[in-house]
């Protein structure tokens, strides 16, 4: 069991400066009158396109383009998006693309190919999955990302996406009062090319870094349960000292708990998980891990289901692209309601 000491965390205040640019004008008038002439053709063109989009009743088949449904969140997000879209009068087809950029690309030209009415996206990274959204959207197809974003706007119609800095921040102090005074700490960093991994790593250290504590090392598992195990046990060679672990999701969080059990070190250890799932819950539940961080994926995917419905029936599009859902804490007090990414009240 996990001991837990008094030491009460600093709450460190986040936030993150967004850079507008402004694009200067010609004082040429005819560029002018050509710069808004373009621009009222494509507002033109956007509103064509909503109101062919709108058929005034649901049906026809939606592509949902996903990680890896082996891992239980991205199966969660399939199994979600499938129901709710049956339900709605809609086929789905489903594909993984394991982050691959290049197999993404693959399942949105079948996507195309196929006449798709929409498409369910959780991107294969936030640079390199731009291209892909954009030629679904060139080809006058919707997309409604879910779980991790791109690094651009305008193109897809939802980006939603769980609030990784907030939830990441209640985890950290979660962690630091079970830390107490013990410093020594490692981290398992999950796919590089994902924003939320950078958000969740960012936004752990700082609660964390300004407590003094001291990380002997980061080792990159790309939010593999084996791979985590295997990172784990690297560490425990290397650091034996350690006495807490951060890590970006549950996946690899349970593997850092396997290899720590194996190595009879579980004990008096504070590992720390995001996302949620049934195995974390339980092992928070038994006092393995501190505590994981709920992302509320079921409600995410709901939400960009029933705004690609909404869309594709009266060509109302969402009135915000990028869209943030709170996560929540689970600590052993209130493991016992969750099951299935959802909390009961």
């Amino acid at each position: 069991m996990i001991k837990r000491f008094g030491r009460t965390a600093a709450v460190v205040a986040m936030g993150s400066a967004m850079a507008l640019g402004l694009v200067a004008c010609s004082s040429d008038s005819s560029t002018e009158e050509s710069t808004d002439a373009a621009t009222a053709e494509e507002a033109a063109a956007e509103g064509a396109a909503a109101e062919e989009a709108a058929s005034g009743e649901a049906g026809g088949s939606v592509a949902v383009i996903t990680v890896d449904p082996s891992n239980p969140y991205w199966k969660a997000e399939v199994d979600t998006a499938v129901a709710e879209l049956g339900a709605l009068g809609y086929e789905s087809t489903v594909n993984a693309h394991g982050n691959d950029p290049d197999k993404q690309n693959q399942f949105i030209d079948a996507a195309i190919a196929a006449g798709a009415k929409a498409i369910i996206l959780d991107p294969a990274g936030a640079d390199e999955s731009v291209g892909a959204v954009q030629k679904a959207t060139d080809a006058g197809i919707p997309v409604f990302q879910v779980n991790a974003e791109i690094s651009e706007q305008g193109i897809a119609k939802a980006q939603i996406v769980s609030n990784n800095a907030q939830g990441a921040a209640l985890g950290a102090e979660a962690w630091v009062e079970c830390m107490g005074d013990n410093l020594d700490y490692v981290e398992l960093f999950g796919n590089p090319t994902d924003n939320n991994a950078g958000i969740r790593s960012t936004s752990y250290h700082e609660v964390i870094d300004p407590l003094g504590f001291n990380m002997l090392q980061q080792e990159t598992a790309n939010w593999d349960r084996q791979e985590g195990k295997q990172k784990m046990e690297l560490m425990i060679q290397a650091q034996p000292d350690l006495k807490g672990v951060i890590a970006g999701n549950d996946e690899m969080a349970l593997g850092a708990i396997e290899a720590l059990r194996e190595a009879g070190k579980l004990q008096g250890t504070c590992v720390l998980g995001f996302d949620g799932n049934d195995d974390a819950v339980a092992a928070v539940a038994a006092g393995e891990m501190v505590a994981t961080v709920l992302q509320p994926i079921v409600n995410g995917t709901k939400t960009a289901v029933a705004q690609l419905n909404e869309y594709l029936t009266t060509g109302t599009a969402p009135a915000q692209e990028k869209q943030s859902i709170d996560c929540i804490l689970i600590t052993p007090e209130n493991a016992g309601k969750v099951q299935g990414f959802t909390l009961s009240e």
